[in-house]
Protein backbone atom coordinates (compact mmCIF):
# COMPACT_ATOMS: atom_id res chain seq x y z
CA UNK A 1 0.00 0.00 0.00
CA UNK A 2 1.23 3.56 -1.27
CA UNK A 3 0.01 7.23 0.29
CA UNK A 4 0.71 10.66 -0.41
CA UNK A 5 0.16 13.73 1.03
CA UNK A 6 0.06 17.42 0.17
CA UNK A 7 -0.90 20.92 2.36
CA UNK A 8 -3.07 22.68 1.62
CA UNK A 9 -4.56 25.86 2.47
CA UNK A 10 -7.62 26.44 4.90
CA UNK A 11 -10.68 26.19 3.06
CA UNK A 12 -9.66 23.97 0.52
CA UNK A 13 -9.32 20.19 -0.08
CA UNK A 14 -6.74 17.93 1.38
CA UNK A 15 -6.34 14.61 -0.57
CA UNK A 16 -4.52 11.48 0.50
CA UNK A 17 -3.78 8.94 -2.63
CA UNK A 18 -4.29 5.24 -2.02
CA UNK A 19 -3.59 2.01 -3.73
CA UNK A 20 -3.46 -1.53 -2.56
CA UNK A 21 -4.39 -4.60 -3.96
CA UNK A 22 -7.14 -7.13 -3.12
CA UNK A 23 -6.63 -10.76 -4.42
CA UNK A 24 -4.81 -9.47 -7.90
CA UNK A 25 -7.34 -6.40 -8.72
CA UNK A 26 -5.98 -2.69 -7.99
CA UNK A 27 -8.38 -0.54 -6.06
CA UNK A 28 -7.70 3.09 -5.93
CA UNK A 29 -9.04 5.28 -3.34
CA UNK A 30 -8.88 9.29 -2.46
CA UNK A 31 -9.27 9.70 1.45
CA UNK A 32 -10.46 13.49 1.50
CA UNK A 33 -9.84 15.70 4.79
CA UNK A 34 -11.67 19.18 4.58
CA UNK A 35 -10.74 22.09 6.25
CA UNK A 36 -13.22 24.60 7.43
CA UNK A 37 -14.58 26.81 5.33
CA UNK A 38 -17.79 29.05 5.56
CA UNK A 39 -19.37 27.46 2.39
CA UNK A 40 -21.66 24.82 3.02
CA UNK A 41 -21.67 22.63 0.39
CA UNK A 42 -25.52 21.43 -0.19
CA UNK A 43 -26.25 20.20 -3.41
CA UNK A 44 -30.19 19.76 -4.88
CA UNK A 45 -30.46 16.38 -7.16
CA UNK A 46 -33.23 15.18 -9.34
CA UNK A 47 -32.70 12.61 -11.95
CA UNK A 48 -34.88 11.41 -15.02
CA UNK A 49 -35.39 7.52 -16.07
CA UNK A 50 -34.92 5.71 -19.43
CA UNK A 51 -38.21 3.42 -18.61
CA UNK A 52 -41.49 3.55 -16.56
CA UNK A 53 -42.11 0.87 -13.49
CA UNK A 54 -44.56 -0.95 -16.46
CA UNK A 55 -41.65 -1.75 -17.86
CA UNK A 56 -39.56 -3.28 -15.39
CA UNK A 57 -42.31 -5.22 -13.71
CA UNK A 58 -43.15 -2.99 -10.76
CA UNK A 59 -42.42 -0.67 -8.47
CA UNK A 60 -39.91 -2.16 -6.38
CA UNK A 61 -37.85 -2.83 -9.47
CA UNK A 62 -36.00 1.29 -9.74
CA UNK A 63 -32.58 -0.50 -10.33
CA UNK A 64 -33.56 -1.79 -13.54
CA UNK A 65 -34.96 2.23 -14.46
CA UNK A 66 -32.13 3.54 -15.91
CA UNK A 67 -30.87 7.09 -15.14
CA UNK A 68 -30.77 9.05 -18.71
CA UNK A 69 -30.19 12.26 -16.93
CA UNK A 70 -29.14 13.83 -13.64
CA UNK A 71 -29.63 17.37 -12.91
CA UNK A 72 -28.43 18.85 -9.44
CA UNK A 73 -27.72 22.60 -8.51
CA UNK A 74 -24.36 23.28 -6.18
CA UNK A 75 -25.13 26.10 -3.35
CA UNK A 76 -20.74 26.22 -3.04
CA UNK A 77 -20.72 26.67 -7.05
CA UNK A 78 -23.86 28.81 -7.63
CA UNK A 79 -23.84 26.14 -10.95
CA UNK A 80 -26.76 23.65 -12.35
CA UNK A 81 -25.33 21.17 -14.28
CA UNK A 82 -26.50 17.44 -16.16
CA UNK A 83 -24.55 14.19 -15.88
CA UNK A 84 -25.47 11.57 -18.57
CA UNK A 85 -25.41 8.25 -17.66
CA UNK A 86 -21.81 7.76 -19.18
CA UNK A 87 -20.56 10.33 -16.02
CA UNK A 88 -22.68 8.85 -13.33
CA UNK A 89 -19.54 8.49 -11.81
CA UNK A 90 -18.76 12.49 -11.37
CA UNK A 91 -22.03 12.89 -9.67
CA UNK A 92 -20.94 10.03 -7.56
CA UNK A 93 -17.88 11.80 -6.66
CA UNK A 94 -20.07 15.00 -6.10
CA UNK A 95 -22.53 13.34 -3.96
CA UNK A 96 -19.37 11.67 -1.29
CA UNK A 97 -18.11 15.42 -1.20
CA UNK A 98 -21.31 17.05 0.02
CA UNK A 99 -22.42 17.94 3.24
CA UNK A 100 -25.86 17.48 2.13
CA UNK A 101 -27.90 16.49 -0.61
CA UNK A 102 -31.28 17.78 -0.99
CA UNK A 103 -34.22 16.34 -2.48
CA UNK A 104 -38.02 15.21 -3.73
CA UNK A 105 -38.47 11.85 -2.28
CA UNK A 106 -35.05 11.41 -3.37
CA UNK A 107 -34.31 8.51 -0.78
CA UNK A 108 -36.98 6.05 -2.23
CA UNK A 109 -36.64 7.03 -5.79
CA UNK A 110 -33.80 9.08 -7.25
CA UNK A 111 -31.29 6.64 -5.01
CA UNK A 112 -32.90 3.96 -5.58
CA UNK A 113 -32.68 4.53 -9.53
CA UNK A 114 -28.73 5.96 -8.75
CA UNK A 115 -27.40 2.20 -6.69
CA UNK A 116 -26.45 0.56 -9.45
CA UNK A 117 -24.45 3.01 -10.73
CA UNK A 118 -22.51 3.53 -7.50
CA UNK A 119 -19.62 2.21 -5.62
CA UNK A 120 -20.40 3.73 -2.29
CA UNK A 121 -23.77 3.49 -0.36
CA UNK A 122 -25.98 6.02 -0.66
CA UNK A 123 -27.11 5.75 2.92
CA UNK A 124 -24.17 7.12 3.60
CA UNK A 125 -24.74 10.76 2.43
CA UNK A 126 -26.23 13.59 4.77
CA UNK A 127 -29.90 13.64 3.05
CA UNK A 128 -32.69 16.17 3.58
CA UNK A 129 -35.72 14.56 1.78
CA UNK A 130 -38.07 17.47 1.64
CA UNK A 131 -41.05 14.81 1.20
CA UNK A 132 -39.91 12.98 3.56
CA UNK A 133 -40.22 16.22 6.15
CA UNK A 134 -43.95 17.41 4.68
CA UNK A 135 -45.24 13.42 5.56
CA UNK A 136 -43.41 13.26 9.06
CA UNK A 137 -46.30 16.54 9.45
CA UNK A 138 -49.32 15.88 7.47
CA UNK A 139 -49.18 11.90 7.88
CA UNK A 140 -49.32 11.46 4.02
CA UNK A 141 -47.24 12.10 0.99
CA UNK A 142 -47.91 15.03 -1.78
CA UNK A 143 -46.40 16.05 -4.76
CA UNK A 144 -43.80 18.74 -5.54
CA UNK A 145 -45.98 20.05 -8.22
CA UNK A 146 -48.77 20.66 -5.41
CA UNK A 147 -46.00 22.01 -3.18
CA UNK A 148 -44.45 24.52 -5.76
CA UNK A 149 -47.94 25.38 -6.94
CA UNK A 150 -49.19 26.78 -3.61
CA UNK A 151 -46.27 27.80 -1.84
CA UNK A 152 -44.26 29.78 -5.54
CA UNK A 153 -47.48 29.82 -7.72
CA UNK A 154 -45.25 27.59 -9.59
CA UNK A 155 -45.37 24.01 -11.71
CA UNK A 156 -43.67 21.77 -13.05
CA UNK A 157 -43.30 21.17 -17.03
CA UNK A 158 -43.96 18.14 -17.64
CA UNK A 159 -44.08 14.75 -16.32
CA UNK A 160 -41.45 11.59 -15.69
CA UNK A 161 -43.49 9.63 -18.12
CA UNK A 162 -42.76 13.01 -20.54
CA UNK A 163 -39.05 13.00 -19.63
CA UNK A 164 -38.77 9.49 -20.72
CA UNK A 165 -40.65 10.54 -24.62
CA UNK A 166 -38.12 12.70 -24.80
CA UNK A 167 -35.26 10.93 -23.76
CA UNK A 168 -37.05 8.17 -26.74
CA UNK A 169 -37.10 10.30 -29.52
CA UNK A 170 -33.64 11.93 -28.62
CA UNK A 171 -34.67 15.38 -27.52
CA UNK A 172 -32.06 15.57 -25.17
CA UNK A 173 -31.81 19.39 -24.92
CA UNK A 174 -35.39 19.23 -24.01
CA UNK A 175 -35.04 16.88 -21.31
CA UNK A 176 -32.09 18.69 -20.22
CA UNK A 177 -34.03 21.73 -19.66
CA UNK A 178 -37.09 19.88 -18.28
CA UNK A 179 -34.79 17.82 -15.52
CA UNK A 180 -32.80 21.46 -14.38
CA UNK A 181 -36.36 23.03 -13.54
CA UNK A 182 -37.26 20.07 -11.64
CA UNK A 183 -33.65 20.94 -9.74
CA UNK A 184 -34.69 24.91 -9.74
CA UNK A 185 -38.55 24.07 -7.97
CA UNK A 186 -37.12 21.79 -5.65
CA UNK A 187 -34.45 24.26 -5.21
CA UNK A 188 -36.80 27.03 -4.70
CA UNK A 189 -39.24 25.09 -2.36
CA UNK A 190 -36.64 24.22 -0.31
CA UNK A 191 -35.14 27.76 -0.11
CA UNK A 192 -38.65 29.31 1.01
CA UNK A 193 -38.57 26.08 3.73
CA UNK A 194 -35.46 27.46 5.09
CA UNK A 195 -36.14 31.12 5.28
CA UNK A 196 -39.91 31.03 6.59
CA UNK A 197 -40.06 27.49 8.05
CA UNK A 198 -43.00 26.39 6.63
CA UNK A 199 -44.19 24.87 3.15
CA UNK A 200 -47.43 25.69 1.68
CA UNK A 201 -50.34 23.31 -0.25
CA UNK A 202 -53.86 23.41 -0.85
CA UNK A 203 -56.81 20.98 0.56
CA UNK A 204 -59.37 21.16 -1.86
CA UNK A 205 -59.61 25.11 -2.29
CA UNK A 206 -58.30 25.87 1.33
CA UNK A 207 -54.23 26.80 1.12
CA UNK A 208 -52.59 25.32 4.32
CA UNK A 209 -49.24 25.40 5.99
CA UNK A 210 -46.97 22.46 6.34
CA UNK A 211 -44.32 23.83 9.77
CA UNK A 212 -41.29 22.42 9.47
CA UNK A 213 -38.06 22.74 11.48
CA UNK A 214 -34.98 22.77 9.05
CA UNK A 215 -31.49 23.52 10.00
CA UNK A 216 -28.27 24.14 8.58
CA UNK A 217 -26.42 21.05 7.98
CA UNK A 218 -22.94 20.58 9.67
CA UNK A 219 -19.54 20.22 7.32
CA UNK A 220 -18.42 16.85 7.20
CA UNK A 221 -15.02 15.58 8.13
CA UNK A 222 -12.97 13.41 5.79
CA UNK A 223 -14.75 11.34 2.86
CA UNK A 224 -13.01 8.56 0.76
CA UNK A 225 -13.89 8.33 -2.41
CA UNK A 226 -13.49 5.01 -4.38
CA UNK A 227 -12.34 5.68 -7.81
CA UNK A 228 -11.62 2.19 -9.46
CA UNK A 229 -12.19 -1.12 -8.58
CA UNK A 230 -9.29 -2.51 -11.49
Amino acid sequence: MSEGTARSAPGSIHRIAIHARDGGERITCRRIFRRSSTVINKIVLDLETQKDFAEVGGRSRHHLLRVSLAGIYSYRDNRFQVFGERDLHKLGEILTMADQVIGYNIKQFDYAVLRPYLNFSVAELPTLDLLEEVEKVLGHRISLNAIASATLNEQKTGTGLNAIKLWRNSQIDELKAYCLNDVKLTKDVYDFAMRNQKLLYKDFFETKEIPLRLTEPEPRGNVTVQESLF
